[in-house]
């Protein structure tokens, strides 16, 4: 796995970057392709990144800030 990159972002920003994601993984699924192993393969592992990283940011809880 490469270094983790922290990051501060809103609940709102969190949300536009969960929607993203979405609509990047409905690309992928409606994606017209020959349906060869290789690909097969590919698609999966693109579609099982995306899935990781929403499960990841729908999981955090956002932090109280002190103002």
């Amino acid at each position: 796995m490469d270094g983790l990159l922290h990051i501060d972002i809103t609940s709102h920003e969190r949300e536009v970057l969960l929607r993203g994601l979405r609509y990047v993984r409905s690309s992928i699924m409606l994606e017209t392709r020959e349906p060869s192993p290789e690909d097969t393969c590919r698609r999966s592992g693109m579609l099982d990144e995306i899935q990781n990283l929403c499960q990841r940011l729908e999981s955090t809880d956002p932090v109280a800030v002190r103002a």
